[in-house]
């Protein structure tokens, strides 16, 4: 590892930068660099914007893509060499277009998740889909994660390092419920082939339809990973339980108490039971 290269890490691990975004960044200022066969340290303004010529005109990436190099080589001229420059008018960021999502029929959805070969992967996706998680987040719950009792579901670090509670519908309640009666996980909610970890995200991905949108497509949030953009077409899955009285108010990170053992039990108790909870319409 070089010293910029080992500068630049460090740099990102004081300010806490996700790891997926530290590996970007390295893999882009490594790209910049092998470009012109220099050191970044020996690159200047004026060769900045003919790499993003180069990007554009002949690697023909999009501007989602683009913007990832420029946050890159961004970081590492402001951060790690401390450059003073107007960093819009050197590196400048290109505009990314505003397009309307494409909107799944109920039909191509249940197609969709019916085509997912495994009873992990679909419910995987089923709450990806129904609670709007990000593939990351879903294979990261927890059985005392899902609350039964006030019918939603906490998602710990998820997007940009933060907590959140999404609603859970009746209707995904009992597919999860459906899942753990048949697989019984003990740590993770979606365990991987080791022991005490969870599933790899790359293998739900490799689950997926072939043709299917992935993650890392700029439509992506017209699919399951993204669904709080668009209306659900499941509506018995999604928006089941719009009429809960949770739902005018979902539960801010304040409201949550840690976890004891027997709220922990009680939680996977309800997750596992074959009845639905009380405040569920569907019982």
């Amino acid at each position: 590892m070089t010293s910029l290269r080992q500068r630049m890490t460090e740099d990102m691990q004081v300010r806490n930068l996700a790891l997926n975004t530290q590996t970007s960044y390295v893999q882009q200022v490594s790209l910049f660099a092998r470009h012109f066969g220099k050191s970044p340290e020996q690159l200047g303004p004026e060769d900045i914007p003919a790499y993003q010529v180069y990007l554009t005109n002949e690697k023909k990436l999009s501007p989602s893509s683009i913007l990832i190099a420029i946050a890159a080589l961004r970081f590492l001229y402001k951060v790690s060499l401390k450059k003073d420059w107007s960093f819009e008018d050197v590196i400048p960021a290109p505009k990314k277009p505003q397009k309307l999502p494409v909107i799944l029929s109920p039909e191509e959805v249940l197609h969709f998740l019916g085509c997912v070969a495994g009873t992990k992967h679909r419910a995987i996706l089923t709450t990806c889909y129904a609670a709007g998680l990000r593939i990351s987040e879903a294979t990261h719950l927890k059985p005392a994660h899902i609350d039964s009792q006030r019918m939603v579901i906490r998602v710990e670090q998820g997007k940009g390092q933060k907590d959140r509670y999404v609603m859970l519908s009746p209707k995904l309640l009992e597919t999860l419920r459906s899942y753990f009666r048949a697989v019984r996980p003990k740590g993770w909610l979606f365990e991987g082939d080791v022991s005490g970890h969870p599933i790899n995200r790359s293998s739900v991905e490799l689950a997926l339809p072939e043709g299917s949108t992935t993650l890392s497509h700029p439509q992506a949030h017209h699919t399951p990973f993204h669904a709080p953009r668009v209306r659900s077409p499941l509506a018995g899955i999604r928006h089941g339980c719009s009429h809960h009285p949770t739902a005018a108010r979902p539960p801010q990170p304040g409201d949550h108490r840690p976890l004891s053992a027997d709220r922990h039990q009680q939680s996977v108790f309800h997750l596992q039971s074959a009845r639905p909870a009380t405040s569920s319409p569907s019982r």
